[in-house]
């Protein structure tokens, strides 16, 4: 008895190892090889919202070639716009740094001498950390090249990596019917019905749920453009676009937001009722989002526990950083299908998932 209880204690002891060991490899590969999965793992995600619009191309009056291209225009037509929605953005922050540097020395000195007379700081202890967290000086020309070239090959990798995902997106469209049939062939004919089950479950619930967010993220800006506008805020209009596109990075997208609000708005003015404007529009916005809008327009698409939401964006932000966080919730809802159609696998389905009490 003493024997088999020993026996199966290292067996687990064992099978914890190795498991603890494959997940810390498996995490050093998805790191070790972003440069090549972010890409193709977004081009997928995309390909999937595009689905629907190039099937509704092929059966009226396109092939399957043309309607791939033409979805794979859109998609980069809407980045570009994206792109330059942000570029004009910091623009617009380097042209009003001035101003903002000029409203908010008085209430920074302002701030210094409250801590000053209400904690144990000190004007020396804040000289040593300024001091402490200096960046040193590029002191010579070799430096400073390094740096240009550090910059240049990241510039030329980023816009590689862009190009590249929608060489992706457009033969994923196109040959999809290869590889799903490719999927089902690495299978028996007995459970080939199953497979073919988990794909069609894992595409539908990924486009319904992607395109029930874009819908969120086009009356999320109408609410933070009203609300913003209102309130006096300069580039409403643009705050509100670039605030509403990162609601798609959960609970973190809404804190960026109220940032951007901040910065166009109390920062350059220094009002306090431009500060209680937006105070009073995201906190109406994210109540609309999370009591009206998320549950009927998106759904229980992504039926996902809240705390496996936050730990999949957590651990999508250290694996590919932020791509990594907005790629989490479409690929946990993926993996969450598979578990609910593999039997073995069902508890851990049942672990993801909302509480349907």
């Amino acid at each position: 008895m003493e024997k088999t209880t020993t026996s199966k204690g290292k067996q687990m002891l064992i099978y914890g190892t190795l498991t603890i060991l494959g997940f810390y490899f498996l995490f050093l590969s998805l790191v070790k090889a972003s440069g090549f999965l972010i890409p193709l793992t977004t081009a997928l995600i995309l390909a999937l919202l595009m689905l629907p619009l190039s099937r509704k191309m092929e059966k009226s009056f396109l092939n399957r070639t043309a309607s791939s291209l033409i979805s794979t225009f859109i998609v980069l037509l809407a980045s570009l716009g994206f792109l330059a929605l942000v570029s004009m953005q910091v623009k617009t922050v380097v042209d009003d740094w001035p101003k903002i540097e000029e409203t908010m020395t008085p209430k920074i000195e302002n701030l210094k001498a409250f801590l000053f007379e209400h904690t144990p700081l000190s004007e020396e202890d804040l000289k040593e950390s300024k001091e402490g967290s200096g960046l040193p000086l590029m002191s010579s020309n070799s430096n400073a090249g390094q740096k240009a070239a550090t910059f240049l090959n990241k510039t030329l990798g980023f816009f590689g990596d862009y190009l590249l995902t929608f060489i992706y997106i457009f033969f994923l469209l196109n040959y999809r019917h290869r590889f799903k049939a490719f999927l089902l062939k690495l299978f028996p004919d007995s459970k080939r019905h199953k497979i073919k089950g988990v794909i069609e479950d894992s595409a539908s619930v990924t486009q319904k749920y992607l395109v029930g967010k874009l819908i969120l993220i086009g009356l999320l800006a109408i609410l933070y453009a009203i609300g913003l506008g209102v309130s006096g805020v300069n580039n409403f209009i643009l705050i509100s676009i670039l605030a509403a596109v990162f609601s798609l990075l959960p609970y973190i997208g809404n804190i960026i937001g109220f940032g951007l609000a901040m910065i166009f708005g109390y920062l350059i003015s220094g009002e306090m009722g431009v500060l209680i404007g937006i105070i009073i529009t995201f906190t109406v916005a994210q109540f609309v989002e999370s009591y009206v809008l998320e549950p009927y327009v998106v759904g229980d698409q992504v039926d996902l526990h809240p705390f496996f939401v936050i730990l999949a964006v957590i651990i999508g932000g250290m694996i590919w950083g932020l791509a990594g966080m907005v790629l989490a919730i479409p690929i946990l809802a993926i993996i969450n299908v598979i578990f609910n159609h593999v039997t073995t696998l069902k508890p851990f389905g049942f672990l993801l998932g909302q509480e349907t009490d």
